[in-house]
C-alpha cells in the first residue's frame, strides 16, 4: 500500500503557499496556482505542507495521496517549472511557431495551427538532418501534458514504420509488415 500522503513536501525559498478555506494557493517566481481540496486536512508547519485524513476510509486514502502530489507538483512548477518534447517523426513534417501560434506540417492537405494558452511557452527546434522537437514549458503540469498530448493526438504514432508525433525518449512498439 503507498504511503505517500504521509510525507511531507518541503516549500523552498522564494515560494509561499497560503491555505484558505478549502483553497490552496501556491505563489513563485515563475507564476500562480490554486487548487480545492475537500475530505483531507492540508497545513504548513515549519517549512513543509503536511496532508492528513481523519480515518480510514477508501476515498479519504485515495484523496490523501492524491492532494499531496497535487501540492509538489504545484510547488515545483512555480519554482522550476514543467517541460514536455515531442519529436515529428516523417518525411516533410514541420513545426513552426509565431508566439503562441504553433503551425504543423503533418502530411495532411492543410496545417494544422494551434492557439496556445498563454501559460504555456512554446519554442521548436528545427535541425538540418533532425526530427523537428516542440519543447512545451509552464509552471502549470496538468497544462502542460494535457497540450502535449493534444499535440500528439494529430498524428500519433504509428507501429509499422514509427511516423508521427511522439515524446522525446518514448518507445513505439513496432511490428513486422507483411510476410509474403
Amino acid at each position: 500500500m503507498s504511503r505517500i500522503g504521509n510525507n511531507p513536501v518541503a516549500i523552498p525559498e522564494g515560494v509561499t503557499v497560503d491555505i484558505i478555506d478549502n483553497v490552496v494557493t501556491v505563489k513563485g517566481k515563475l507564476g500562480e496556482l490554486v487548487q480545492s481540496y475537500d475530505t483531507v486536512e492540508i497545513k504548513t508547519e515549519d517549512g513543509n505542507i503536511m496532508v492528513t485524513r481523519s480515518s480510514d476510509s477508501k476515498e479519504q486514502k485515495a484523496k490523501h495521496g492524491l492532494y499531496r502530489s497535487l501540492m509538489r507538483n504545484m510547488i515545483e512548477g512555480v519554482s522550476k517549472g514543467w517541460t514536455k518534447e515531442l519529436e515529428l517523426v516523417g518525411v516533410g513534417y514541420r513545426a513552426s511557431n509565431q508566439g503562441q501560434k504553433l503551425d504543423l506540417a503533418l502530411g495532411f492537405s492543410h496545417n494544422i495551427v494551434l492557439n496556445l494558452a498563454q501559460e504555456v511557452k512554446v519554442e521548436t527546434i528545427s535541425e538540418k538532418g533532425k526530427n523537428p522537437i516542440i519543447k512545451l514549458t509552464s509552471h502549470d503540469k496538468q497544462l502542460v501534458g494535457q497540450v502535449a498530448a493534444k499535440i500528439r493526438g494529430f498524428r500519433k504514432p504509428e507501429p509499422y514504420k514509427g511516423k508521427g508525433i511522439r515524446f522525446v525518449g518514448e518507445q513505439i512498439r513496432r511490428k513486422a509488415g507483411k510476410s509474403a
